[in-house]
């Protein structure tokens, strides 16, 4: 029988050695692995994998997006003032399939080498490029761009299959006095910015003004001009009813001076025709009939006595006959 401190003894060794024997790598990590100091080919996937205990050690290497950051980076102007990033964040991404390459050449700390150096290297190159103005105010926004672009292009050559995504720079740190000087400049563009808005308000509001007064005024003398047409054309529209009233009453009048004259003319036409000597001869004998009154001497009208009436004797007859009567 088997002690139980032997048994003991001989479980704890067994579980070292299977603890060293078993391992498993995370998602998002490939595992890379060291035999006597020197990096073997083999790379490991997520999960579980066995190695030889005490011989061979892995380490896991981050394959997914990964955020480095580079703290308090120091920077000297073209003008020697020293400033400092607080604050240099580089987003960037190792392809699984580069992963040996860059481990065998830069170990697996390769970030330090490929990314912090780097970050370090440029800013310097940058800053020392331009002055404390274009650092912190007018270049400020074209840092990361151009961290990024520079550290893209190297890494392209030293480090195929890393890539940068992005790159996001923190304002700088500068001394007290010029950051003093540098708000006060800002407060007094601020004044300024807001001076010349109120500018453009006031101006704006009274272009504003004047474009409604001339509106206004166009809309006035539009109005004016629709009633002045209304109004000639209210007096045209009198004018033609008047001379439209005026040639139907002349017409009216004409046509009844027409009608007039053409029933005198047919009257005319009709008593032409109709003083025949018959009839004539006839109104004689009734004019002579119906006088009830007896004329004695010699100067008896010569009307009374001739077979023959003429045109002058029948109306001096007409005449007398009338004034008999009344």
């Amino acid at each position: 029988m088997i002690p139980l401190g032997v048994a003991a003894g001989v479980a704890l060794a067994f579980a070292l050695a299977l603890n060293g024997v078993v391992h498993h790598i995370e998602e998002g990590y490939v595992g890379v692995y060291y035999r006597g100091g020197a990096l073997l080919s083999k790379v490991s996937h997520p999960g579980y994998h066995i190695m030889t205990p005490f011989i061979t050690s892995f380490r896991s290497v981050q394959v997914t997006l990964q955020t480095d950051e580079a703290k308090n980076v120091p920077c000297g102007t073209s003008g020697g003032v020293m400033i400092y990033f607080d604050r240099i964040e580089v987003v960037n991404v190792l392809s699984a399939g580069s992963v040996y390459d860059i481990v065998k050449n830069y170990t697996t700390e390769y970030d330090r080498t490929l990314i912090f150096n780097k970050v370090h290297h440029e800013v310097n190159q940058f800053c020392s490029r331009h002055s404390l103005q274009e650092v912190y105010i007018d270049l400020f926004d074209q840092i990361d761009e151009n961290l990024k672009r520079a550290l893209q292009e190297d890494l392209t050559v030293m480090a195929p299959g890393l890539l940068v995504q992005a790159v996001r720079v923190t304002k700088p740190k500068i001394p007290e006095a010029i950051r003093h000087s540098y708000e006060q400049m800002e407060a007094e563009k601020t004044q300024l910015l807001v001076a010349t808005h109120h500018q453009k308000v006031v101006e704006k509001e009274a272009e504003t003004e004047r474009k409604r007064a001339v509106i206004e005024a166009e809309k006035l003398a539009q109005v004016a001009s629709i009633e002045q047409k209304q109004i000639v054309h209210e007096k045209e529209t009198q004018v033609t009813i008047s001379r439209l009233d005026d040639e139907a009453h002349l017409a009216r009048h004409r046509a009844h001076a027409d009608a007039e004259f053409y029933r005198a003319q047919r009257a005319a036409e009709a008593n032409r025709l109709l003083l025949t000597p018959e009839y004539l001869e006839l109104k004689r004998v009734e004019a002579i009939g119906s006088n009830n009154k007896i004329y004695y001497g010699s100067d008896i009208p010569s009307v009374f006595l001739s077979g023959e009436l003429s045109p002058t004797s029948i109306a001096a007859a007409a005449a007398t006959k009338e004034k008999n009567r009344q």
